[in-house]
């Protein structure tokens, strides 16, 4: 049964009133940050239903003034839906859609404030000096600026004065409060289930009571409200009146994963001091914090690649609060910069996995963290905990399921006591049990005859196992783990510049192994990578990049990874080195250079490791290049003879390969 309804008990967070779970309660929201109502509905249909998650936290549907920056569309200019996210046909197309699907829409709702300046929305509508189509002058305060003191201090002038400069309502106008009502309720009528309040602790919570006093039925509300202690406006006023954003579990969690010990998060929660967790919500990032503003702190994104999904996944496992897992775009350093100009869902090309859209929900260790959850909601409780004192931790959630991290570079190698029923279980953060439950596509958990489990976790990994993915071994063996590893070199020429340096992403076909490997990658993007181990770490410049990485993937950099590194490093190679270029370099001895393995000639780029050709496709796999500081990423590529179609190179496990950038020409041969 999904939260429609907040209601505090004693016990549980959200509210849920719990039955036996046939089929698992949603638990757990995505903001799917400025993408289009198109996309959002296409997504509910194809991942979030079946994935189980229950909402989606969509950007503000109103007009707005124009612009690319995310920031235009928290500048309100009427309450008519048209925004860079659709109209209102397509709007509530997607409501419908989602909710088709079992997927419920929250709305970013503006009840602060309209637009400062003058201009012209995306609707058409005009508007300059607090004149909109809604508001006249008389519906907002007088002007004045919130100062920084303003926030520890006044609680008049922040509850009052322009945020930004941005025309400040005046909220206990009864006009203002119909008006927004209004809005609201023809929102509800659409089928909207839910309302984030943008910027609430700069409306008196009793603005916000007496506005809900005229909003239809009970939707879920939850307030922003950036409190992180010592402010004159407090989260703990706003909790009468719905959920408050918990903005402190952000940096806390963010500190702790950063600089201190995940043995501290024992009793993480109100034992931190925070709100009750029936009034929470709960992210490791959102769209203000990830880039600096809104109370950030200590932060983590998905720039910080595993110590994300670990993040994630700690959040999505421990009973506390309401989650919203954060779905991002890559803004590369600009903080204004509005979302990528390509559709999430392009043609159907699904642009989660490069340079743009980053999906996070889609990630496997924090969508199996959602399916942890779903399937834990029924034990609101943390039990057995167990750590190392330092950065390795697990704990229970009764006999309904178990977790444990290891944020630290050594094996977690322990037992510990469980009171899950013994058995073999899925690792849902790395795989799904199969539909008739006798194998599941990742790694396999043992729960022994005592209840305990010998962990053997390697470093920054993390392992989450549930009553409902355990595996019916009664009439078949248990799933062979068995590796493939073999040598596998893939040369690409290129010419290049001192200074430029290559780096290879690849895999398998996402849409490939769904329908013809039953691999589901969609779920656990492990399913798609090809696990690597590197043969050549004598390159002083490329060696520090190749550390912690594990996969070839399409996915960046990993935990651990050099923030330097585009993927995978190659190194520059030839098979002639003339007397004019001084010593001679050769690979065998400084990482790069002359190599027998290069018969062909100068500026070929180099990967040589061993690789796992299990998870390969008749032996064949994808690639791509990019260079770095120089031409960037290759173009499509048409290769022929290849076992699916695909625009990129295709290699084979076990084999040299060689390609040349920006060609479709391949030559394949033996050791």
């Amino acid at each position: 049964m999904k939260l429609n309804k907040i209601i505090t008990t004693a016990g549980l967070s959200l509210g849920l009133l719990l039955p036996s779970i046939a089929t698992a309660t949603p638990t757990t929201f995505v903001h799917l940050f400025e993408w289009n109502w198109q996309d959002v509905a296409q997504e509910c249909e194809q991942y979030l239903g079946p994935k189980g998650y229950a909402a989606v936290q969509v950007s503000p549907p109103n007009e707005h003034i124009t612009g690319s920056q995310w920031w235009t569309r928290y500048q309100p200019v009427s309450y008519e839906l048209q925004s860079r996210g659709g109209n209102r046909a397509q709007f509530i197309d997607m409501v419908n859609r989602c909710s088709a699907a079992g997927v419920d829409i929250y709305v970013d709702t503006l009840i602060n404030h309209m637009a400062a300046g003058s201009g012209t929305g995306t609707a058409g509508n005009s508007f300059g000096n607090k004149s909109f189509p809604i508001y006249s002058p008389q519906d907002f305060h007088e002007s004045c600026t919130i100062n920084s003191s303003d926030y520890g201090n006044d609680r008049y002038r922040v509850q009052n004065c322009e945020l930004v400069g941005l025309a400040d309502l005046d909220t206990a106008s009864n006009y203002v409060q119909n008006t927004i009502a209004a809005y609201i309720n023809d929102l509800q009528a659409i089928g909207v289930k839910g309302f984030r309040f943008d910027a609430s602790k700069h409306v008196a919570a009793s603005d916000i009571q007496s506005l809900m006093a005229k909003v239809n039925g009970s939707p879920v509300v939850f307030q922003e409200v950036i409190d992180q202690g010592g402010e004159a406006v407090g989260a703990s006023e706003y909790l009468s009146t719905g959920l408050v954003t918990e903005f402190k579990y952000s940096t806390e969690l963010g500190n702790t994963f950063r600089n201190g010990s995940l043995a501290w998060l024992s009793n993480f929660g109100e034992g931190w001091g925070f709100m009750p967790s029936s009034s929470a919500v709960v992210f490791v990032d959102n769209h203000d914090n990830q880039r600096g503003h809104g109370g950030a702190g200590n932060v983590i994104t998905f720039e910080d690649g595993r110590l994300y999904d670990l993040a994630n996944v700690f959040m999505l496992a421990y009973p506390y609060g309401y989650p919203k897992v954060m779905s991002s775009y890559d803004f590369y350093g600009d903080t204004d910069a509005g979302g990528p100009n390509v559709p999430v869902h392009n043609n159907g090309n699904l642009e989660c996995f490069a340079s743009n859209w980053k999906c996070e929900h889609r990630w496997s260790y924090i969508a199996g963290g959602v399916d942890f959850r779903n399937n834990t909601a029924d034990n609101w409780a943390v039990t057995n905990w167990w750590d190392n004192t330092n950065n390795q931790i697990s704990f229970g959630r009764g006999s309904s399921g178990h977790m444990a991290i290891n944020k630290e570079d050594s094996t977690l190698s322990a037992t510990v006591q469980t009171d899950m029923a013994p058995g073999q279980y899925c690792n849902v953060l790395k795989g799904e049990l199969s539909a008739d439950a006798k194998s599941c596509s990742g790694e396999v958990i043992t729960v022994n005859s005592d209840g305990t489990i010998n962990l053997n976790i390697g470093a920054w990994d993390a392992m989450a196992i549930h009553k409902n993915a355990k595996l019916n071994t009664s009439s078949s063996s248990a799933p062979s783990t068995e590796s493939d590893w073999q040598r596998t070199v893939i040369f690409i020429n290129a010419q290049t510049q001192s200074g430029q340096d290559m780096f290879l992403r690849g895999g398998i076909d996402h849409a490939y192994a769904n329908a013809n490997l039953g691999r589901n990658c969609q779920t656990s993007n492990f399913e798609c990578a090809m696990p690597i181990r590197h043969n050549n770490l004598k390159n002083v410049t490329t060696s520090p990049w190749k550390a912690n990485d594990n996969y070839l993937d399409w996915y960046g950099i990993e935990n651990g990874q050099s923030s330097e590194a585009e993927g995978s490093a190659t190194d520059w190679t030839t098979n002639v080195w003339p007397a004019g270029w001084g010593a001679e370099k050769t690979v065998n001895t400084d990482g790069f250079g002359v190599t027998p393995l290069n018969i062909w000639g100068e500026h070929y780029w180099m990967l040589d490791v061993d690789m796992d050709c299990s998870k390969a496709v008749n032996g064949w796999f994808e690639l791509k290049a990019f260079i770095k500081n120089g031409q960037g990423w290759e173009t499509a590529i048409a290769q022929n003879n290849t076992p699916y179609t695909s625009t990129n190179h295709m290699a084979q496990c076990g084999k040299v390969n060689k390609f040349e950038f920006n060609n479709s020409s391949v030559a394949i041969r033996s050791f």
